[in-house]
């Protein structure tokens, strides 16, 4: 089922996809007269995951960027911690320990995939490490053996940053399911999505009593809507983390859906890989036919997967070896009506962090930041249908 929303473009980069079912389930939630968050479709799409991905306890909270606030403060992030993330990420990874006091140091990413240079990490560790904030990026896995290895190793603790990692792997594991804690987007740009929506998994056991207690606001109420208590009250810090019965029914319908959408998703990624590798011949049909024809002279660089992960099919990019090559091929792509985009700013150099930053070189956080376009993935996308408006014109390309 299609959402229908207007858009400039013939073809945006995003289009949210609607199972048909969600309504029904929020007009049972409505129903049920249990409208706040904890209820029966909060404890439904929790127990998915847990069950089908071997998680910890699970956590619904509004937004990835609550899951790693709680991620923070369960953590105990004081001031003069020191937390180490990547650089190419969203600006959330950061800002949720940040909040808390922490220094953020910031790793490279890798000269062949835009994900963290695992192998500068160890470099970086001092007596004031409290935690690594790994992000899979794409869905793609970063070297979770060596990462807990390493935090083995010195004594820190891991949060997955798995935003864009629902249904991925590591050598047979959830992405989710090896750090200590992981958090997860359900924004509508995600594979699954109920708008807005996020997951904390707590994988240390000796962590999910007190995440409990946060996502009920730093209170027992959870415990007392299980009868455990007779009254609740206020015991540690916390916020309004949980979501509402609303969007977890939204996302619930989602998640009955994952195996039919992450098989349209991976068809379209493996139909992109196809036509650029000329697998499909010269695909001069239809969409796959627009976005080749708008390559025509550009050097570029595609996706890679390490053999340890898996492919979630949850983005598709491109690199290109200049700046001005990736916006001469955006500008061809809007030509034809198709809205193509590019990702991250490098956090270090940001105008809130870059003072902050120890002045380290990070050329592969740049590269990306400047040459890595994202294509159109969403699971209506028409692959066969031509939507050019008009004849393309192939500009010369930028040399190099």
């Amino acid at each position: 089922m299609t959402t229908d929303i207007s858009h400039p473009y013939p073809i945006p980069f995003n289009r949210p996809y609607v199972t048909g079912r969600e309504t029904a389930y929020i007009k049972q939630a409505v129903q049920s007269g249990k409208l706040s968050g904890n209820g029966q479709f909060t404890h439904k799409c929790q127990s998915f995951f847990e069950k089908r991905y071997g998680f910890g306890r699970c956590f619904l909270t509004h937004s990835c960027t609550d899951a790693l606030e709680m991620a923070a403060i369960l953590l105990d992030i004081k001031d003069g911690d020191e937390v180490i993330m990547p650089s190419f990420t969203f600006v959330s990874t950061a800002n949720a320990f940040v909040l808390r006091g922490a220094h953020v140091r910031f790793v490279d990413s890798r000269n062949d995939h835009p994900g963290m240079d695992e192998a500068q990490v160890e470099a970086m560790v001092t007596p004031k490490t409290k935690a690594i904030v790994v992000v899979h990026y794409a869905g793609v896995a970063c070297d979770m053996d060596h990462i807990m290895a390493l935090a083995d190793r010195h004594g820190f603790r891991v949060v997955e940053d798995a935003a864009q990692s629902i249904d991925s792997f590591y050598n047979g594991k959830a992405l989710g399911s090896i750090g200590h804690l992981a958090t997860f987007s359900f924004h509508e740009t995600k594979n699954i999505h109920s708008g807005e929506g996020g997951m904390l998994v707590v994988n240390d056991p000796k962590l999910a009593e007190r995440a409990e207690v946060l996502w009920e606001k730093g209170t027992n109420r959870a415990a007392f809507s299980r009868q455990e208590v007779d009254h609740y009250t206020w015991l540690d810090l916390g916020s309004s983390f949980l979501p509402s019965e609303i969007t977890a029914a939204f996302l619930y319908a989602q998640l009955e859906s994952l195996d039919v959408i992450q098989q349209r998703r991976m068809e379209i990624w493996l139909a992109y890989q196809a036509a650029f590798t000329s697998q499909m011949g010269s695909a001069k049909k239809g969409y796959l036919g627009n976005i080749v024809s708008a390559l025509s002279g550009l050097k570029v660089r595609l996706p890679e997967v390490p053999v340890y992960s898996s492919n979630n099919a949850h983005l598709f990019y491109l690199v290109f070896e200049k700046a001005e090559i990736r916006t001469l091929f955006i500008q061809r792509l809007q030509q034809l009506g198709i809205m193509a985009i590019s990702h991250y700013q490098p956090l270090h150099l940001s105008p809130f962090y870059k003072n902050k930053h120890d002045g380290r070189a990070l050329p592969q956080a740049i590269k990306y930041s400047e040459c890595l376009v994202r294509l159109p993935l969403f699971y209506d996308l028409p692959l066969e249908k031509s939507i050019s408006t008009g004849p393309l014109v192939i500009e010369k390309t930028c040399r190099g």
